[in-house]
């Protein structure tokens, strides 16, 4: 974590100019002269007894500087993502203050590569974006062993291109240190297992222990044992909760929870359909039926495209399942559960709404709620599977995972007389003409096109946390990026589909940067349409 920092720190005040950050100083532009390279640039003494640096191709121009600002003061991240990004920036001086090391580590993982989208040297900024993913692959909760010797390949190409684009005096012990990395993690596992920041945490919990300042130890042992024997006296007494220890965001057991306390209201009839299709659709005890009921209507219907079949097989499913559970329970060889029973009869008609609800480990919120709070926690995903027919005549449809981006509207709590089911209505973007991937593998989606109105319902269960930052490029257009959850268990590594939302940056890392090496010249040093800088002292 303190390497992620550092290099942060050193990137972030380079780039901005910032005083005391900056590695692009005067010592650094006399040890190219010194060197003999890069000689547009050299100091040049002025006539006011100032000395002169030229803008290099990282220097950027008050325009570009105050995008990455703002792009940075505008976005509103997910609650427990990290600190509130805009108290971290001076719109006043264009800089950022108070970077703490989770703010650094929030920075390199996913907002730096979209806070320099709007700097116009593309090589600087493929340079720069090729570390962010670097880190972003190498603080992976999931590591493959195969692609690590690739990563460590990576690394010196980039520091290469760094090496070619930032003065010496960038480079000092902590930027060296990127290249131990990755056999760092080939002989002790993943990053996140042994990282510095419970160690910081509790150390300060030490420190907090302290009362005699002439007997430090002696005073951190005492308040160390006192404190745990009242947390082992507090074990045997019921109801008991230890001071001091947060609650979990998210019961032990898995429940989930509204966070407000509900407004009971009468479901539009339409609406209450479409919601209680989906929650039969995505039932494991249902779908046995849904296959039964499926293979019934192709018989009955051979001559029958199977377009017309699923269209069908929606509109009577609901009715057919009901009676098919009425039947069964006549039969005393099925075996039907009372869960079955109650989901087959339908909620009821009157739902309660949420404003927000806790539920996967992950807080989810409406967007009005959101347009209130300086975080957001309204953007979901999901992963779905959808068949694509090639024309109304089609036959063979081709069945494919697809990932379908959206807006939480409303929070509906569906009461099945023995258990509760979560539903949020989403308003989804189109998927053709409303997503699209560019050449850094970013996703892009514009928020104002939308589609799949007659299927807004998903289970609360399904849905994985994004949130969209704007481009800074096209104000159009809002870039995806994922979030990982609180309780990372040994259940979510089994998913394919989250491991892949966590990785999206990692994926061929080379081939996602690579760029036309002619269009880096000796001349494109140095930058002609921003003004260089002067400093006091004299060469």
């Amino acid at each position: 974590m303190h390497i992620e920092k550092n290099v942060c720190d050193s990137i972030v005040g380079t780039l901005l100019n910032i005083p005391g950050k900056t590695k692009d100083t005067l010592a650094g532009r006399l040890d190219l002269k010194e060197m003999g390279v890069k000689s547009e640039l050299h100091p040049k003494v002025g006539d006011n007894k100032r000395t002169y640096l030229p803008p290099a191709c990282f220097t950027l121009s008050k325009d570009e500087k105050r995008h990455f600002c703002e792009t940075l003061a505008n976005i509103k991240v997910p609650d427990g993502y990290s600190s509130n990004i805009r108290n971290l920036v001076s719109m006043k001086d264009l800089r950022l203050i108070g970077l703490k090391s989770h703010d650094c580590h929030a920075l390199m993982q996913q907002l730096l590569p979209i806070a320099i989208r709007s700097v116009s040297q593309k090589h600087v900024r493929y340079a720069v974006t090729r570390m962010c993913f670097f880190f972003n692959a190498i603080c992976a909760k999931t590591v493959d062993p195969s692609k690590l010797d690739k990563l460590q390949d990576e690394i010196g190409k980039t520091l290469c291109m760094f090496e070619r684009y930032f003065p010496p005096t960038f480079f000092d012990i902590m930027i060296h240190l990127t290249v131990h990395l990755v056999q760092e993690v080939k002989l002790c596992g993943p990053v996140y297992l042994r990282w510095m920041y419970p160690f910081e945490r509790y150390m300060k919990i030490l420190k907090g222990y302290v009362r005699n300042r002439y007997r430090p130890e002696a005073s951190i042992v005492e308040s160390y044992i006192a404190k745990e024997s009242v947390e082992f006296c507090s074990e045997y007494i019921a109801n008991a909760e230890t001071i001091g220890i947060p609650k979990p965001r998210q019961n032990p057991k898995g429940e989930s929870k509204g966070i407000s306390s509900g407004r009971l209201e009468n479901a539009n009839e339409k609406y209450l359909e479409l919601a209680h299709r989906n929650v039969l659709e995505n039932t494991t005890g249902v779908q046995p039926y849904i296959d039964e009921n499926l293979s019934w209507l192709t018989q009955q219907y051979p001559s029958r495209r199977e377009k017309w079949i699923r269209d069908e097989h929606h509109k009577t499913f609901k009715s057919w399942f009901q009676e098919k559970v009425h039947l069964d329970i006549k039969d005393p060889s099925k075996n039907v559960s009372m869960n079955l029973i109650w989901i087959s009869e339908g909620p009821s008609h009157m739902v309660v709404k949420h404003d927000g609800y806790i539920i996967n480990g992950q807080r989810f919120n409406t967007k009005a709620l959101d347009d209130k709070r300086v975080t957001q926690n309204s953007g979901v995903s999901i992963i779905a599977s959808i068949a694509q027919f090639s024309s109304a005549k089609d036959k063979n449809p081709v069945y494919s995972d697809m990932t379908f981006y959206g807006i939480i509207d409303e929070i509906w709590e569906f009461n099945y007389h023995s258990f509760k089911i979560p539903v949020f209505k989403c308003n989804w973007v189109e998927s053709n003409n409303g997503v699209k991937v560019d050449e850094l593998s970013f996703t892009l989606v514009d928020l104002k096109r939308l589609g799949y109105k007659s299927e807004p319902f998903i289970l609360g269960t399904q849905a994985k946390q994004v949130f969209y930052v704007e481009d800074p490029l096209d104000s159009r257009w809002s870039i995806v990026l994922s979030t990982q959850p609180r309780n990372f268990s040994q259940e979510d590594q089994s998913d394919n589909h989250v491991l892949e939302e966590l990785n999206n940056f990692t994926n061929e890392l080379a081939d996602i940067v690579n760029f036309d090496d002619a269009e880096v010249s000796a001349g494109s040093y140095a930058r002609q349409d921003v003004e260089g800088v002067w400093v006091d002292q004299i060469v």
